[in-house]
């Protein structure tokens, strides 16, 4: 299946050690491996021994003790950059998710924390040329992400040398200590892998899952949204008796949850059949949505958040709400119709899907919170955002997000 690989590595047959140059950061939430794409074979099928052994995953255990993956999703990935020969692109960057607990990788999504380090890593190489003077000593980096043909603006401070200025007062929810922030831009996010918003033609629909852990299939309300990657959004209130009387990290549960991932990714046309979407790590990605009854601090006041979310990928409760999962949600809280617009809180004085700042919590496995702020923007001049097509398609013309990262080791 293309985007996916399954490797069995052997480092008797191979005694060879070879080193490649490459860079170890932490973009967003997460933190990977940062390597040039000259550095590695020229064909994509060739690359995943060499990440696989990079990352410590080529045995298939669980804890990457050689290699410098982290032993969890966030910290088992991979961005591969070149200086791009598109015409006004500085970067082209391609994301390689690496299973931390199996011999396969995926590049069939993109990911919004990787993708924040791709202009520091991009600026530092020297990929392009700084262009004096800058104002407010920030530069606009045009970046390509190939896994999904989509174009990224990403705007950093800049010393005055030309080099990524990593420090400020800037902080990101899951990240200790602040930093510089990056802002992202992502262009016309909506259809990264399957051409449209709402792949299914439906806003919303009732999704109807076969099971090995309940008696009979069950059925989940849920949005699938395609921004920036495809989400499928579900209503939690919806999920089977059998995973709210379980814990959400239990098998059971978990079990649950893939069925749902694989059911949605045969609806959003991403695969065939559910067997063909189970080798399929990576895309489409779960999160569960709650209506929001709890306040979040969102730095000058307590405010209650519109909706509360339980993400998921590769299996496992994510401890942060991605980036390209704040554009889905984002998305759908804009759009009348999505299960997101339905569960949001209705508070006196807010107007039902208007241009303020959204803000959404997350829900870790232990049910603590962190914050999220989603600013959806519109096309009537006040800059991006979500709009209607004569065709009635909705469409996404831009969102933008913030996040920081730093230069670890090479």
């Amino acid at each position: 299946m293309p985007g996916i690989s399954k490797h069995a590595v052997s480092h008797a047959s191979n005694p060879v050690r070879t080193g490649i140059p490459a860079v170890w950061m932490r973009a967003g939430t997460s933190k990977g491996l940062f390597i040039h794409e000259h550095d590695l074979p020229w064909s994509k099928d060739l690359w995943a021994p060499i990440l696989l052994s990079a990352l410590g995953s080529a045995e298939g255990g669980k804890r990457q003790l050689n290699g410098v993956g982290g032993a969890t999703p966030t910290t088992s990935k991979v961005a591969v950059i070149r200086k791009s020969k598109i015409p006004v692109v500085d970067a082209d960057y391609t994301f390689v998710q690496v299973a931390p607990d199996q011999a396969q990788v995926d590049m069939t999504g993109n990911c919004g924390n990787m993708a924040s380090g791709v202009g520091p890593f991009a600026l530092d190489e020297e990929l392009f040329h700084v262009l004096a003077p800058l104002l407010n000593w920030q530069m606009h980096i045009t970046v390509f992400n190939t896994n999904t043909q989509q174009i990224l603006v990403e705007t950093v401070h800049v010393t005055p040398d030309g080099r990524f200025s990593e420090d400020g007062d800037y902080s990101i929810a899951g990240v200790r200590g602040t930093a510089s922030p990056i802002r992202m831009n992502i262009i016309k996010p909506a259809g990264s892998m399957t051409g449209r918003l709402f792949p299914s033609g439906a806003k919303q629909e009732m999704l109807t899952v076969g099971s090995a852990h309940t008696p009979t299939p069950f059925i989940v309300r849920v949005s699938l949204v395609d921004a920036a990657n495809p989400f499928a959004l579900l209503s939690a209130s919806t999920m089977p008796a059998a995973y709210h009387g379980s814990e959400p990290t239990s098998p059971l549960s978990l079990g649950i949850i893939e069925e749902i991932r694989v059911a949605g990714a045969v609806r959003f046309g991403l695969a065939e059949d559910t067997a063909t979407a189970g080798r399929v790590i990576g895309t489409p990605k779960i999160a569960h949505l709650y209506p929001c009854r709890r306040e979040v601090d969102v730095g000058r006041h307590i405010d209650e958040a519109d909706i509360e979310v339980l993400p998921f990928s590769l299996g496992q409760p994510h401890p942060s709400l991605q980036p390209t999962g704040a554009v889905c949600v984002g998305t759908a809280l804009s759009i009348p119709g999505t299960v997101a617009w339905d569960i949001q809180r209705q508070a006196p004085g807010v107007h039902h899907g208007d241009s303020q700042t959204r803000q959404a919590m997350m829900i870790n496995p232990t049910m603590s919170t962190v914050k999220w702020l989603l600013t959806p923007q519109w096309t009537d001049g006040r800059g991006g955002g979500v709009g209607m097509h004569e065709n009635g398609e909705t469409s996404v013309e831009s969102v933008s997000m913030f996040r920081t990262a730093r230069r670890l080791f090479e």
